[in-house]
């Protein structure tokens, strides 16, 4: 089975062009086919407060009303996710931009509220993996922002964590899938205060052990709740890391394990 890697990237790559166009050039310099997940929640929120725009976040995830998605569709699916493109087209790594609206790609629902009311929020269903090997097959890079669709015209803020995951998940039924993701610390930390702590295995129970004692924080905790998601349905490896982590693993990072 032919391998693949489905990476996301975030954190403050996202905000530095520096870092990001190293990123970019790594990216592009992988062999066999790829896919490429984006955040860009840092500039939606700064984009956010200078237009007045309250902004709610919950266990690192983004309440998001009318006016939120109007923002993150103009960050997201507008001027992060055509910058990379354009600079992967001049590294040469043929690239189209997606939400998942786009070839009918990903498929969410509004997501329910229960004790919260997430607003225009989507929980992934499908993932229309014909479309995306269609792509690869041609030599053609996806790279997706953090946007799906409800099949009835709603766009829909979902978890750029969660679109890699799934995409992953999707895609194993084709691909020895690894799912990666990529973010400025070198791992998932022991002390969120001490880059140098990081954890080079893990697997579910020491997972389940740290979170109890309240070790992860913020967006850590649905990063990890995908990895483990991804790894139970099928994906063949996780790794959380910095960018170096796609081309050489001679240095720290993260790997999960069941």
């Amino acid at each position: 089975m032919e391998e693949l890697k489905v990476i996301k990237v975030g954190g403050n790559i996202i905000d530095d062009d520096l870092a990001l166009e190293k990123f970019l050039s790594q990216f592009s310099s992988i062999n066999g086919p790829k896919v490429l997940v984006h955040g860009g929640g840092k500039l939606a929120t700064k984009l956010a407060k200078d237009m007045n725009v309250p902004v709610y976040m919950i266990d690192g995830r983004r309440i998001t009303d009318a006016n939120t998605l109007d923002i993150i569709t103009m960050v997201y699916a507008g001027k992060i996710n055509k910058n990379i493109v354009a600079k992967l087209q001049a590294n040469q790594c043929n690239a189209i931009g997606f939400t998942g609206a786009d070839g009918n790609t990903i498929l969410s629902v509004k997501r329910p509220v229960k004790k919260i009311d997430y607003g225009f929020v989507g929980d992934v269903k499908k993932v229309n993996t014909a479309a995306i090997n269609a792509l690869l097959d041609n030599d053609i890079t996806p790279v997706f922002c953090a946007i799906t669709h409800d099949s009835n015209g709603q766009l829909l803020n979902t978890n750029a964590d969660t679109i890699a995951s799934e995409l992953a998940i999707g895609l194993s039924k084709h691909y020895k899938t690894e799912l990666i993701y990529c973010f400025e610390k070198d791992g998932v930390l022991l002390s969120v205060t001490d880059d140098n702590s990081v954890i080079d295995f893990m697997d579910t129970g020491t997972y389940e052990t740290l979170k109890i004692k309240g070790t992860f924080v913020d967006g850590m905790l649905p990063k990890l709740d995908n990895c483990y998601h991804a790894l139970y349905e099928g994906v063949s490896k996780v790794i959380i890391g910095n960018p170096t982590v796609i081309s050489n693993r001679n240095q720290k990072f993260t790997t999960l394990y069941l």
